[in-house]
C-alpha cells in the first residue's frame, strides 16, 4: 500500500468552483481525498481577530459564503467512487450531537465508508456565542459531543451523560459503514493542551503548516503521547495547507506523516485545474521517491 497520500482542501464558497465537478476532477487526478471546512455563519461585529490574520488584514469573504460542509461532501460522494471525503474542520461546540451523529453515520453509510471527520473548538468568539456556547466552554463541549457521537454509533442503545451533552437511552440509524465509524482527527497548533487532547480522543491531528519539515512538532506530540499512554504510531497526522514541492512532500512522508492535504484558493475552474494539473504531477514525483 502506497504511504504517500495526498489530498486536496478548498474553501467551498458560492462563489468557487462547483463541488461535484472539483471533486470529479481531483478523483480523476489520482489524490487520495476531497476535504472541506464550515462555517455557519459570521457575525457582522467582526470582534475576533482572524487567526489567520498577520498584520491585521480583514478575515476574507469566503468565510461567510461557505456551503454548508455536509451538503458539498454528499455531493462528492455521488459523483466519486474510491475518493475519501473529508470534513476540515467541524466545529462540535456549535452543533447539536445528535443530529451531527445522524448527518455523519448516513453520509459514511451511503458513501461506503469513505468519510473522515477533522473537528476544531472554534476561534471566532462571536459565532459560538450565536450558538449559545461560551468561548471558554467549547473545549469540553467539543470533547463531549465527539464520545457521544461515538456512543450512538457504536451501540443499538446509545446514551450519554456529560457537564453539555446528555442523551437518554436512545436508538439511532444507520450506523456508520465505518465500524468504529468515521475516524475524528483534532485540529490546531502545537499547544500543550491541544496536543494532549489529541492524544487523548482523537484518531488523528490535523496540524496547518507549509514547511516542508515537521520533525519538531512531531516530538512534541510523541512526547504528549507519551503522557497520555497512548501509541503514538497509532496517530494520523495530515498536514493541512501542506508544502507543494516535491521535496518538501517528500520529506514529510518520510518523517512520517499519514497525509498532505493540499490547499486551493477558492476559484473557478480556469484558476483550479491549472493548480491540480501542477500538483498531480508533483505527487508523481513524490510517489516515486518515497512509495
Amino acid at each position: 500500500m502506497t504511504k504517500t497520500k495526498i489530498g486536496i482542501t478548498m474553501m467551498s464558497a458560492d462563489f468557487a468552483m462547483e463541488p461535484s465537478e472539483l471533486a470529479r476532477e481531483i478523483e480523476a487526478r489520482g489524490f487520495e481525498s476531497f476535504w472541506v471546512p464550515e462555517h455557519s455563519n459570521i457575525p457582522v461585529s467582526r470582534e475576533t481577530p482572524w487567526p489567520g490574520s498577520l498584520s491585521g488584514e480583514p478575515l476574507p469573504e469566503e468565510y461567510s459564503h461557505l456551503h454548508d460542509a455536509f451538503v458539498v461532501l454528499a455531493m462528492a460522494a455521488a459523483v466519486t467512487t474510491k475518493l475519501r471525503l473529508g470534513a476540515s474542520v467541524l466545529l462540535p461546540a456549535q452543533r447539536d450531537a445528535i443530529w451531527t451523529s445522524k448527518q455523519i453515520s448516513s453520509l459514511d453509510f451511503l458513501s461506503k465508508g469513505r468519510l473522515e471527520i477533522g473537528v476544531g473548538v472554534g476561534w471566532n468568539r462571536e459565532e459560538l456565542a450565536s450558538h449559545g456556547t461560551a468561548f471558554p466552554d467549547r473545549w469540553q463541549r467539543t470533547r463531549e459531543t465527539v464520545e457521544a457521537m461515538r456512543e450512538l454509533w457504536a451501540n443499538e442503545v446509545g446514551s450519554y451523560s456529560g457537564k453539555f451533552v446528555n442523551i437518554a437511552p436512545t436508538w439511532q440509524w444507520p450506523k456508520p459503514a465505518q465500524p468504529s465509524g468515521p475516524p475524528i482527527h483534532l485540529g490546531g497548533g502545537t499547544g500543550p493542551r491541544l496536543l494532549g487532547q489529541v492524544a487523548q480522543w482523537a484518531d488523528g491531528w490535523l496540524p496547518i503548516s507549509a514547511r516542508p519539515s515537521l520533525a519538531s512538532r512531531l516530538v512534541l506530540l510523541r512526547e504528549a503521547c507519551e503522557r497520555a499512554g497512548r501509541d503514538y504510531n497509532t496517530m494520523k497526522i495530515s498536514v493541512f495547507g501542506a508544502n507543494t514541492t516535491a521535496d518538501g512532500l517528500s520529506n514529510l512522508f518520510e518523517e512520517g506523516i499519514t497525509r498532505a492535504v493540499l490547499t486551493l484558493p477558492p476559484a473557478k475552474r480556469d484558476v483550479v485545474l491549472p493548480l491540480l494539473d501542477e500538483w498531480a504531477a508533483t505527487q508523481e514525483q513524490v510517489l516515486a521517491r518515497v512509495g
